[in-house]
């Protein structure tokens, strides 16, 4: 592992919180979980090219640095939350193509300037509120990546988070001070985008739209129903997900959103 000192979003809050957070099995616990997984995996085959150089910023636990790795990709992962470095080390850190860094999505000034092929930023928007912030990360992630390659931005949904805090989580949520009057839900210790925002970023920050799609859809707030099926039902509703994800009248109720961008 290789360590750099930049670390101005908050090591220490995201420490503590990924301390308590079970990073690793996220993505995989239950049928309704794992369609986040399997979507980004869909994108991520689509837009790879082979012999790829591949970064992946804010790459949490390793989940999709291993998936990569493990197709013969050469794989740098940085990651800022020391618990889940040391996870990421434990599980993959021996394999000879990946290379691990403990550092800032917001400083990445150990990688010259169009260093990788394929860019994965699946983290770090998550976690960063200031509008200032989100364009530095973009920047940075645009500055590493060379012209013509693809970068993955993830993002929480702010509208789908107000549905699933309201019907799921918080029966204090609605008419609380958890949110501002244009219903824009209170950052902290996630923050959230609207499907607008997140277009406008994109924008400023000069990238071109490859594609824009709702990653898990409505499975956190069917959650319990999703497990509740079948094999067969199960296939068939990943491929109505499939089918619908890229519409864009479906895209903000998604708790996760990923906008693959080329870099310009």
């Amino acid at each position: 592992m290789k360590s750099s000192n930049h670390k101005g979003e908050s090591s220490m809050e995201l420490n503590e919180l990924y301390s308590q957070f079970n990073e690793e099995l996220r993505l995989s616990r239950n049928m309704a979980s794992r369609i986040e997984f399997y979507t980004t995996l869909n994108y991520i085959k689509k837009y790879i090219r082979k012999n790829d150089k591949v970064l992946d910023i804010g790459a949490g636990t390793g989940v999709y640095t291993q998936w990569l790795a493990e197709k013969g990709y050469d794989v740098t992962a940085v990651e800022l939350a020391k618990p889940n470095v040391i996870k990421m080390m434990n599980a993959i850190g021996m394999m000879q193509n990946v290379t691990i860094f403990e550092g800032n999505a917001l400083n990445l000034s150990m990688f010259e300037d169009r260093s990788f092929d394929f860019v994965l930023c699946m983290g770090p928007l998550y976690h960063l509120s200031s509008v200032k912030d989100k364009m530095q990360c973009v920047n940075e992630a645009k500055r590493v990546c060379k012209k013509g390659g693809i970068i993955f931005f993830a993002y929480i949904s702010n509208d789908m988070v107000f549905v699933t805090e309201t019907m799921l989580y918080n029966p204090n949520f609605l008419n609380s001070d958890q949110y501002e009057p244009a219903f824009k839900v209170k950052d902290g210790p996630f923050c959230f985008m609207t499907v607008g925002q997140m277009r406008q970023l994109m924008k400023k920050c000069g990238l071109e739209k490859v594609s824009h799609f709702a990653a898990d859809g409505l499975s956190e707030l069917l959650g319990d129903k999703i497990n509740a099926m079948s094999q067969e039902q199960y296939r068939e509703w990943l491929n109505f997900h499939f089918h619908t994800c890229e519409k864009s009248e479906c895209l903000g109720f998604s708790n996760h959103i990923v906008y693959v961008a080329k870099n310009v």
